[in-house]
């Protein structure tokens, strides 16, 4: 359980209109008995959608000790209810969501961490020189999206559209200097680390990024070390439940120097081969 904002209802002022509900794109209200009620805490995000629909002012935000919000589950969950344009509308949602709209701070001044952030041009490089004497930017970063942790990104997010995936271990971009150059350019990224995050919800949530039907290929890269193995195994469980059979998947091996020592197809797809880095 967390302390986080979330709907309440005043049931003495609801009259039943359901307009909440029709707002609510993650599918967490229902009309019981008459009345509108939350009826799993975990589908909703605390934005709000649907208190500017509702008449009477039965609906309001407040801070309240519930479970995370969960999207993975609340997306399947209108899927099953609404099909194609329920998960439209649910994707869309968490895209205004994820960015603030009307001047409101994004998710009601939610962790910074998790705001969708999408360069439209690369950032220009900058001389060695700070105000402290540090060396300053030498080379421009290829990142062309914020968040990057698992945990953080949004499944339909754009920056995924039309890119590789790269799903990289946390320790990666520590090893190696060449990140950025090498794996970054021209690709989205997610990072993990197998043995220290909860990846419990990573094969799942890695599962409905990869629906995405525009990107055609994921590369692990990993460490050496073997606890790291496991970032390709989560890699490899999402890919086969994703329901596609149009994805290459490659594990790409870095020393603890940060060299590349080894590569590897580990799913091979049905419609078209796909090379390698």
């Amino acid at each position: 359980m967390v302390t986080r904002k979330v709907i309440e209802i005043d049931e003495a002022l609801c009259n039943g209109c359901g307009e909440c509900i029709t707002a609510c794109a993650e599918g967490a209200l229902q009309l019981v008995n008459g009345k509108a009620k939350l009826v799993r805490e975990d589908f909703c995000d605390g934005f709000g959608d649907c208190i500017g629909e509702c008449p009477t002012g039965a609906l309001k935000v407040v801070d309240r000790d519930v479970p995370d919000y969960n999207p993975i589950a609340a997306r399947a969950h209108v899927a099953r209810l609404g099909g194609v344009e329920a998960v439209r509308r649910f994707d869309e949602a968490a895209l205004r969501h994820s960015q603030g709209i009307h001047g409101s701070p994004p998710l009601l001044a939610g962790c910074p961490g998790t705001r969708m952030r999408v360069p439209e041009t690369p950032v220009a490089p900058t001389q060695p020189v700070t105000s402290e004497g540090l060396p300053g930017r030498i080379l421009p970063s290829e990142l062309r999206q914020w968040p990057v942790q698992l945990h953080l990104v949004m499944p339909g997010a754009p920056f995924f559209q039309n890119r590789e995936l790269v799903v990289m271990s946390t320790c990666g971009p520590v090893a190696s200097a060449d990140v950025h150059w090498r794996f970054l350019r021209g690709r989205a990224v997610v990072v993990a680390c197998p043995k220290l995050d909860r990846t419990e919800p990573y094969p799942a949530k890695l599962a409905a990024i990869l629906r995405e039907p525009t990107i055609p290929r994921v590369v692990v890269a990993r460490m050496e070390v073997p606890c790291c193995g496991g970032l390709t195994a989560i890699a490899e469980e999402a890919v086969r439940t994703s329901g596609r059979d149009d994805l290459a998947l490659d594990e790409v091996t870095l020393s603890l120097d940060g060299e590349v020592i080894a590569t590897e197809r580990i799913v091979e797809p049905v419609c078209e081969k796909k090379g390698m880095i």
